[in-house]
């Protein structure tokens, strides 16, 4: 779960789209695209193109769910740190115009160059 209080972030990893897609389908707008997903254990961030969608999987049988909508035109910055040798987690961090700072961490294999650029085609735009 994203606290926006303690700024705390995920461990994501690289999750199937589809699947991803069908755990916010009666979230999206006609037309509303699923471009990328992400996963811990339970939660997931979905990247679409026009939002990215936090899902914090709660209960004992994962039935409640809740879910955050981040909208890419209230990102005001973002930055990007890819994985080195040594350490191979990224890092992301976007700041909302009225919330703040929301910080994601990837594992190693998640490509936060093409995330960056999906965030800079439809924050930019």
């Amino acid at each position: 779960m994203i606290d926006f209080n303690q700024n705390t972030f995920f461990k994501l990893k690289t999750a199937d789209a589809e699947k991803g897609k069908k755990v916010v389908e009666e979230l999206l707008i006609p037309e509303e695209q699923v471009l990328s997903a992400y996963r811990d254990v339970r939660d997931w961030v979905i990247f679409t193109d026009r939002r990215i969608v936090s899902v914090n999987v709660e209960s004992m049988t994962g039935k409640k769910k809740n879910f955050t909508s981040l909208p890419y035109s209230t990102v005001s910055a973002f930055s990007v740190e890819t994985a080195g040798v040594l350490d191979v987690d990224s890092r992301m961090e976007l700041w909302f115009s009225g919330l703040g700072r929301v910080r994601f961490e990837f594992t190693g294999g998640s490509d936060t160059v093409a995330i960056s650029r999906m965030i800079a085609r439809y924050a930019l735009a």
